[in-house]
């Protein structure tokens, strides 16, 4: 069975963007030598999941889509969209969808995001592995990792790694998934 990951980066603070979702604080630690795993992960992996907020940021971001060969989800709950040049809109059902989507054969599937999204799976256990990226900065106001807070949900700590720049790459298994 496929594992769904999530992958993202976070600032100390619990925040995956500024409140207009913007995520230029990240290049502060983007360096041409340093990919922090993400090429091996990319490779890992042959869906993404993204939220409708997600996916309209990463067309604004002025480059071709980065993720042409993957099959990738968008979730939304607009009901008029249906496809486009580079995902598969997703508005009902989610759960049984998932659930084909992870007996299919195939690598893994990464969730990518954002908030929304990342809740909907945190509450109905579909998250196995948090891959999670703590950026030594403090931002305040902006879009947290889980939208809700009233959901608790323990992990095993199944790795660490320190990067330059204070960078620090914690991988969890969610125990209740």
């Amino acid at each position: 069975m496929r594992k769904i990951k999530l992958y993202i980066a976070s600032s100390l603070d619990g925040k995956i963007a500024g409140p207009d979702g913007n995520i230029d604080w990240l290049n502060d630690f983007n360096s041409p030598d340093q990919d922090y795993g993400y090429a091996e992960f990319l490779d890992s992996v042959d869906i993404t999941i993204m939220g409708n907020s997600t996916y309209r940021q990463i067309l604004n971001f002025g480059s071709e889509f980065p993720y042409r060969k993957k099959m990738n989800y968008v979730f939304t709950r607009n009901t008029e969209l249906k496809k486009d040049d580079h995902v598969t809109f997703v508005s009902h059902d989610h759960l049984s969808f998932i659930q084909n989507l992870k007996n299919e054969t195939g690598r893994d599937i990464w969730l990518i995001g954002g908030s929304q999204v990342n809740s909907f799976f945190l509450r109905h256990n579909l998250i196995d592995e948090l891959i999670l990226f703590a950026m030594p900065v403090v931002l305040g106001e902006g879009i947290p990792l889980f939208e809700t807070s009233d959901i608790i949900k323990k992990l095993e700590l199944t790795g660490n790694k320190l990067y330059d720049h204070g960078v620090m790459e914690l991988k969890y298994n969610f125990k209740n998934a």
